[in-house]
């Protein structure tokens, strides 16, 4: 006989803890992993399909049931799911939890504008903010207050860390951005541009019209939507992008004050073919606009690479955020218990 959700038995012998369905989330499947590492896999009327959520639990966590912890909310980039978020930097800490939500391939941690497309319903934002935040706090030891939570994310969850503390201050104390898409304005056509080619699976086109040499069929972008979908219109003609420029985090730093901001990027090695390249400008253009407000943050350019672990190479990639959670993550608990 199968194992409710939320029982199953790990292959080291311990069990995920059991976590009840509320807030509108309900499990499906069998829970998996360890006792302290785990994913449960749950569905939404927000979002259409099954939803993987990631959660690390600190070492000590089932020894002391009187403590309460913190929690990092950490945002996985495009096209990820939580299972691939092993960064081993995640299970260092033992004074925090971390939860791991599923962004989808294309989410873009946003309540889509258009939510009849062939993707269902897409309120990605309801889906973290108004559900797994609570669930989390109704399941696990967690202390439910804006100084004890944090949310940080890679390239496409750089933009949702941001986005998510700007639009819910709060609820987050810090907020960090690992390579992250933090400037979709007119300044970075190339990042928003970047956004639309998710959306209308430009990659699958690409390798559609390309002589052999990828198959169009295992694009992580299917089935295409339309280049409105997410955000309405990205071309900045008649304040027609006026959604991308709501969203936009660089245009809305402001709102950030109280929250401490943390920004990772390299350089790409100078190369337009690397994703660093272009997401270093946004991370640049953000700093200027912190400066202009006489704001406080923390600022990372490890450049190539040389001087940032020994995986690192500069560009969009997990050795270089591997080595920038291994900064974060130290600061955020020194944050938490200040």
């Amino acid at each position: 006989m199968a194992a409710p959700a939320g029982r199953a038995q790990a292959a080291d012998g311990t069990a995920p803890p059991p976590m009840a369905n509320g807030f509108g989330l309900t499990q499906v499947d069998t829970a998996r992993g360890s006792s302290t590492d785990f994913t449960i896999t749950v569905t939404t009327p927000e979002v259409a399909g099954k939803h993987n959520i990631k959660i690390i639990l600190p070492s000590g966590y089932h020894a002391d049931p009187g403590r309460r912890y913190p929690v990092l909310y950490f945002l996985h980039g495009s096209p990820d799911d939580p299972v691939q978020q092993t960064y081993p930097a995640l299970s260092m800490s033992d004074s925090m939890i971390t939860v791991i939500p599923d962004g989808g391939a294309r989410g873009w941690y946003a309540n889509w504008l258009n939510q009849k497309t062939r993707l269902g319903a897409q309120n990605w934002e309801n889906f973290h903010l108004k559900q797994v935040i609570p669930f989390i706090d109704s399941n696990l030891r967690t202390i439910p207050t804006k100084k004890a939570r944090a949310v940080a994310g890679v390239s496409m969850g750089g933009f949702g860390a941001f986005h998510y503390a700007q639009v819910r201050p709060d609820l987050f104390s810090q907020t960090a951005s690992l390579s992250g898409d933090i400037d979709l304005s007119v300044n970075s056509m190339d990042l928003r541009f970047a956004v639309v080619a998710t959306l209308t699976d430009a990659l699958g086109a690409v390798c559609a019209s390309a002589s052999g040499y990828c198959d169009p069929n295992d694009s992580p972008y299917k089935p295409a939507v339309d280049s409105d979908a997410a955000f309405g219109s990205p071309y900045p003609v008649f304040n027609a992008d006026w959604r991308w420029n709501e969203v936009d985090p660089s245009q809305h730093m402001d709102r950030l004050s109280g929250v401490g901001v943390s920004i990772y990027t390299g350089d790409g090695g100078g190369s337009p073919l690397d994703m660093e390249f272009w997401v270093s400008g946004a991370a640049k253009n953000v700093k200027a606009r912190m400066d202009a407000l006489g704001m406080p943050y923390y600022y990372v350019n490890y450049g190539d690479g040389s001087g940032w672990g020994t995986q690192c190479n500069g560009g969009h990639n997990a050795g270089c955020w591997e080595q920038d959670l291994r900064d974060l993550i130290p600061r955020l608990e020194r944050a938490f218990a200040s």
